[in-house]
């Protein structure tokens, strides 16, 4: 009997908890839901067996098999005919559902009140791995995209013919490696890319792309800790230099919003901690100022 009072008891407090949930989804004026993809990382041939790092074994069953896509959308979206997308990718040691919290990312993206989908898609959960799954592979960004759409019609949030507008790309630590590899071999255009303390390599495939079309945005805040974003960015810049394209870089504490406005190219030293620089508005600014973003 106990038992069976303490049962019901959970029951209703997860039911209570989850109303309020929905209702502060609401007072938001956002939609937030999951769907899973065939195409999103994992699982991938190139993960079966697991990973190691450190001689520890992260288990395929574990870190590699979920297929997991997190759509936070706006009631009020204005989408018949086009979406623009937001898709971050998380780095080492995370899942889409708790770096979506840890970094405000949902918070920041309603604040930005961009007429635009923010998407999650779910990479290595958990593990200390950059490696990309299927998204590294030919069009399978693409087929992503497809079922993003779909799940966007499902919930009818956008009409029955809508598809794809811009796409921008965003990114903290390890995500370096599906971001430019999604750039390389996706199959639909990318027009922005936001790496947060993420330029550890890949970088002639980011210099590629600038090359390609002067329009396209490369945005990269970097700390000093640790080895890697800081060295690959001053690298970065003297194949810039080389190539004779023109960039801005700017101390954090001396950045201006209408910075973001005016530079196509921009790098930002900060000296926050590595897990430190996405929180305090830097995604909102930038989603802010993205001459690819509408306001709603």
């Amino acid at each position: 009997m106990i038992k069976s009072l303490l049962f019901s008891a959970v029951i209703i407090f997860l039911f209570m908890a989850n109303c309020q949930v929905l209702q502060a989804q609401q007072t938001n004026g956002v939609v937030i839901f999951h769907i899973y993809s065939t195409h999103t990382s994992f699982p991938d041939t190139g993960r079966s067996k697991g990973h190691f790092y450190d001689s520890v074994l992260y288990s395929a069953k574990e870190h590699y098999n979920d297929s997991t896509v997190l759509i936070i959308a706006p009631k009020n979206l204005d989408a018949k005919k086009k979406v623009d997308l937001i898709f971050w990718f998380h780095g080492w040691r995370n899942n889409v559902d708790h770096a979506a919290v840890e970094y405000e990312l949902t918070k920041q993206f309603i604040e930005s009140k961009r007429n635009a989908v923010l998407v999650l898609a779910e990479t290595a959960r958990d593990s200390p791995d950059s490696y990309g799954g299927k998204l590294e592979k030919p069009g399978d960004f693409k087929a992503l995209v497809s079922d993003v759409l779909q799940g966007l019609k499902d919930k009818y949030l956008v009409s029955e013919n809508c598809v794809s507008d811009h796409i921008l790309l965003g990114g903290h630590s390890g995500a370096y490696e599906v971001m430019a590899m999604i750039i390389k071999n996706g199959g639909v255009p990318i027009d922005e890319a936001m790496l947060f303390d993420s330029l550890y390599g890949k970088t002639e495939i980011f210099m590629e792309w600038i090359k390609a079309d002067k329009g396209n945005r490369f945005i990269h805040l970097y700390t000093d800790v640790g080895y890697g974003p800081k060295e690959e960015s001053e690298r970065m810049n003297k194949l810039l230099d080389t190539a004779k394209i023109s960039y801005f870089m700017v101390e954090e504490k001396d950045l201006k919003p209408g910075m973001y406005d005016k530079y196509p190219l921009i790098y930002i030293h900060s000296l926050k901690q590595h897990n430190d620089i996405v929180n305090p508005d830097n995604f909102r600014l930038m989603l802010e100022h993205t001459p690819f973003l509408k306001q709603l």
